[in-house]
This record gives structure tokens, sequence and C-alpha cells, in this order.
């Protein structure tokens, strides 16, 4: 770690105190090994930044390490040193601006050494993308020392973000990626693509640093810049390993062929890291070997806990693939990490719109004014399916279905009137059929003997007037209650003449009362209904004892005698049959008019479940508290 000696107080850029990224405390230099060269370099001597206002404790400026003659420069910091080379601040006379200088530190550098230092400031100034820092100028010093001049950097590295939002860091590996692809199309290979190599500016910038151990290859590619410097100073020797062990791709730890897919797995690795917020492989010289025994990891098995995307997560397992030919190349990589992030916005947008849909709908909900319900439930439903995952969105919904309001909206008394319509011209057809069915009886007349036609005329009469009021109110669509509850009660007086009113009677009010039980507005008031069967009951007996009507019923000792006031017969195996007659088909009438309103009633229910279970589908489940 870099440390200010007394008196030299770290210079503060952007807004932060700067650090060398190839010197942090989490990746100290002994982390950077050149195995090829069996060299340790520092990354101070290959990054052409100047975030860093530290030196190196161990080794002081003094006045004797400058040139005595920058032309045209005023130096300033020396910002960073590593094994060739150091970097200075400065002032560029002319144009008026700071800028970083980088020369080599030896008065006589070793040529192989020189050679690599020019090979680097070349590679850098003619791969002119806005992620790659440019170089302005290459020359020597005073002293015949190389040095090149390059933008001066603020920011922070990628490294220091590690486990920020994840759009901002996926939105600068993405510019990284096409960097990297541009470098590629130009014929260079970075070969030592790290977090600490990426660096992030103040403001939005992105930057590939260190392109000191990149390769330039001829691949025949048609945009190549870089061509001539790989011809005119040579490449490094076949089978030197170069890179920071634990981003180095398998067949670059072994040697192989040097390929852009090298820089893709290097990719995969940072996309690991920051998606997992850990490295993929352990750092030093472990770090090579874990690649060649285990190349590829899903940092979504890694890291169960994070809930990471799977778009990305299989983004960076094909990044991290074994075969290279298997790897995407940089370019499609970063499209899908964009295409990744144009989702993602997508959604942010949604989730917000649907918040201001909550919003409106509790604000309509609050208002108390019925006729807003429609609009809260509009506005619910808007956010639900802006969001199908806002648990608020989906708790509201449910409670406006479930929960019935105190006052309904008069659109929903409308819809609520028109579906009572329906329900009740299904229920006075049926009611229709059932009285109508009564009238077949009149064949057993011709059997018996009438003692009272006008009784027998009357109950067929009230009964025929029934099925008739039934038809009125299906062709209305709602009952006609006066007239039923009157009409009702005829018919079972009338009924009670023809067995008595403990005789026959009693099926029947039941079969009434059955039918007048489902019309809505009985029952909203039982009572009436209490009241209609008391009277129906006692009102026979009651006028039989008044003298109003024949008695059709007395004890004698301990029985009771029932006389009919309408029919005779002296056969009693037709008075038989005619009486048990009576009583089934009564009962099968009260039984169908039961059945068909039961069936209604369970075929609504088993509506209503199945609508709830598929709005069930469509809300989104309670997702269980991810433990701490």
């Amino acid at each position: 770690m870099s440390v200010s000696p007394p008196g030299h107080p770290r210079e503060v850029i952007g807004g932060r105190v700067g650090y060398h990224p190839g010197m942090s405390r989490k990746d100290p230099p002994e982390h950077r090994t050149d195995v090829g060269d069996r060299r340790v370099a520092s990354l101070a001597s290959q990054h052409p930044t100047l975030i860093d206002g530290s030196r190196s404790a161990e080794e002081p400026a003094t006045d004797a390490d400058r040139p005595a003659v920058f032309a045209g420069y005023a130096l300033g910091e020396l910002l960073g040193r590593g094994g060739m080379g150091e970097v200075l601040l400065a002032h560029d006379e002319l144009i008026g601006r700071e800028v970083a200088i980088k020369r080599m530190r030896d008065a006589e550098p070793d040529p192989e050494a020189e050679v690599r230092f020019l090979r680097e400031a070349k590679i850098q100034a003619r791969l002119q993308h806005p992620a790659i820092v440019p170089v302005h100028a290459l020359g020597r010093d005073a002293d015949g020392r190389p040095y090149f001049t390059m933008k001066r950097l603020a920011g922070v590295t990628l490294h220091e973000l590690l486990g920020e939002p994840l759009q901002r860091l996926l939105r600068a590996f993405a510019e990284v990626c096409l960097a990297i692809e541009f470098a590629h199309e130009h014929g260079v290979i970075h070969r030592d693509i790290k977090p600490t190599n990426i660096m992030l500016g103040d403001f939005g910038e992105v930057y590939v640093l260190d392109w000191g151990v990149a390769r330039v290859v001829d691949d025949g590619a048609a945009n190549s810049s870089v061509r001539d410097i790989m011809a005119a100073e040579g490449e490094t020797q076949v089978g030197a390993v170069m890179g920071t062990p634990g981003y180095m791709a398998p067949e670059q730890a072994l040697g192989y062929a040097m390929t852009p897919a090298i820089d893709v797995y290097a990719l995969g690795c940072v996309l690991f890291e920051i998606l997992a917020c850990e490295p993929l492989h352990p750092r030093g010289t472990g770090g090579a070997a874990n690649a060649i025994a285990h190349p590829t990891e899903s940092p979504a098995s890694r890291r169960s806990d994070l809930g990471i995307p799977p778009e990305l997560d299989a983004a960076c397992v094909a990044a991290l693939a074994e075969d290279p030919a298997d790897r995407p190349s940089a370019r499609a990589l970063a499209h899908r990490i964009q295409h990744y992030l144009d989702g993602d916005r997508d959604l942010e947008r949604r989730r917000e719109l649907a918040a201001a849909q909550v919003v409106r709908a509790r604000e309509a909900l609050s208002s108390g004014d019925p006729a807003r319900r429609a609009d809260a439930v509009h506005a619910a439903g808007r956010a639900l399916a802006l969001d199908p995952e806002s648990d608020e969105a989906a708790d509201l919904v449910a409670a406006m279905i479930v929960e019935p309001p105190r006052v309904l909206p008069p659109a929903l008394v409308t819809s609520l009137g028109d579906a009572e319509r329906a329900a009740s011209r299904v229920r006075a057809r049926s009611a229709t059929v059932a009285f109508a069915a009564v009238l077949p009886f009149l064949a057993i007349v011709p059997f018996v003997e009438v003692r009272s036609w006008p009784l027998l005329f009357g109950f067929f009469g009230a009964v025929l007037g029934m099925a008739v009021i039934s038809w009125l109110s299906y062709r209305r669509g709602a009952p006609i209650v006066s007239i039923s509850l009157f009409t009702t009660l005829v018919t079972t007086l009338f009924a009670s003449r023809v067995a008595g009113p403990f005789m026959l009677t009693p099926v029947v009010i039941s079969g009434m009362v059955l039918g007048l039980m489902a019309m809505p507005w009985l029952q909203a008031r039982p009572w009436v209904v209490a009241g209609w069967i008391a009277l129906a009951v006692a009102a026979p007996v009651g006028l039989e004892e008044l003298g109003v009507f024949q008695r059709t019923w007395w004890f004698e000792g301990d029985s009771i005698r029932i006389h009919s006031a309408v029919l005779h017969s002296s056969n009693r195996t037709l008075e038989t049959v005619g009486l048990l007659a009576a009583h089934v088909g009564f009962i099968l009438v009260i039984g169908k008019f039961a059945r068909a309103t039961s069936r209604d009633r369970r075929a609504a229910e088993r509506r209503l479940h199945i609508q709830a279970w598929h709005l069930r589908q469509l809300l989104p489940s309670k997702r269980p508290a991810t433990p701490d």
C-alpha cells in the first residue's frame, strides 16, 4: 500500500482521496505476476492515470529522480511508481491543462523494457475509443528516457464500487465490453482485465486501464491499426504467460495461443464479481490453478441469496465457458447486458407508474364517494398490470374484490339489478312450470263425486292464477310480491277445503314458502314470510271455527276425522290412490323447484370459486422473507 510521506498530503481529486488502482489495499502489487518474464511489475508502471496523490514510502521522490528538462511541461507530484516506470503530474504550459506524464525510471533502461514501454504508448495512442485513455504525445526527456503524456483522470476503480447499485456497474461493464471489442477489431488483446483496471469517472466516464501487457496479433482484422507495431517491435515470446491470476482464462494460464477469447473470459470473471460480490477464483497464484481446474461457475448458484437475474447469470456463464470457441464476443456480451438494462429500465418505469396508480386508487377509496370506487378498481388493476409483482397493488385489488363496500356505487347497483332480474326470470319460469304441473290433477275429477264445484274450480283457478302470475313475473324480470302473497294465501285456503287444513295443505304451504323465500324483497323481510305462514296455517282453522267454512276436521274420541268439502268417493282404493298421488305430485313439484334453486346456487358458488381461483393466480404470491 502506498503511504504519503510527511509533508506531502494525498491529492484530493473530484472530491475523493485518490489512490493508484494497481496498489490498492484490496489488490496489492504482488497479486500481479508476469509468469513468462518471471518478473513482478507494479500496476503503477502500467496505468496511464493520475488518480493517486501518494508515493511509495520505500522509494520517496527526490529532485534527482526528475528530469532536468521536460519541454513545455511544469512538473508536479509523483503519483505512482512501478517496476520500470513512474507517473508524474504535470501542467501543459502551451495548452494550459493538467496531464499525466509516464516515463521510464532508469536512466539507461533495458532495451526490452524500453520496447515494451513504447509499445504500450503506441497501442494506447492508436486505440482511439472513449473508454481508452488518450495519449497526447510521445518523446524523450533531457536524459534520453522515453516518456508519453496522456489525459489525467479523476474517479474510482470498479473494484471500489463492488456492492453498489447493480445498474450503474452493469452500464459501466457494457461500455468496457465495447471498448475491448474495439481493441479486438484492431488486433489488440488486453490480457489483464480486472476490476482494478476499470475506472469510473466522476461524470459517467468509463476507462479501461493498463495496456502494458497487451498483445498485438495479426488476425487479418480489416480495422487493425497497430499491425506495424508488432512488425516493427516484435511480440512476447510464444508460451509467455502474462496477466493476473484469478482473472486469466484457462488457456492463458497454461500458455496456449492467445486469442480475444481470453479477454472475454476475464470479462466474465469481472461480471461474476459484480453479480456475486466476490471473486470467481481466489487471488494470488492459486487463482490460475483454480481457473484450470474449475473454469466455469454460475454466480446465481454461488450466491443464491442475492436473487441474481437469470439473464445476467446466463450471460456470465457463457463468458466463462471452458472452450474458447463457446464464449461470445465482447460485443455480444455487451449487447446481452444492454438488453437486460433496457428491460430493467422499463421495469423501473413500470414500477413507478404502478406506484402512482396505487396512490390514485387509495385516494379514490378514501374519498368515501361510492361513485369513485370504479376509479379505484381501475387504478388498482392498472397498477397490477404494470407491476404484477406489486404486493401493495395485489392486496388492494383483493381487498376491493373480497370486501364489499358499505355503500355500493350506482353503476354496481345497476349491474346487480340486471343480474337479479336475470335470476328472477329463471325462478319465475320454474315456478310457472311447477304450478302448471298441478293442473293435470283435474283428470281424477270424472272418477270422484264432486260435492262443491265452486270450491273445486276455485282451487284449480287459484293454481292457474299462480301460474299466470309467475309467467308475468318472468316477462317482467321481477316478482310481483304483493299479488304473489295474496294469491298464494288464497290457494292454500282452497287447498284446505280439499282434504282439510292438516292433510295435503301443509305440503302446499311448504311449496308456497319455498317460492316466496326466493324473492329478494321477502328475503330481506323474513318477518313478512313468518306472518304469512302463521296466517296460511291458522286461517282455515279459524274460518271453520267461525262457521265461514264448512268444518273439515274434528276430534272423535282418540281419533281425528278429516272430511273433504270438495270431493267424495265410495271407492276406498280410488281415494287412497288419489290421496297418495296428490301428496307425491305436490312433493315432486316442490322437490323440482328446490332442486332448481339448489342447482342455481351451487352453479353460482362454483363460478365464484373458479373466478376467485383464477384471481389468485393473477395476483402475486407472497414471497417468503429472506432470513437474516
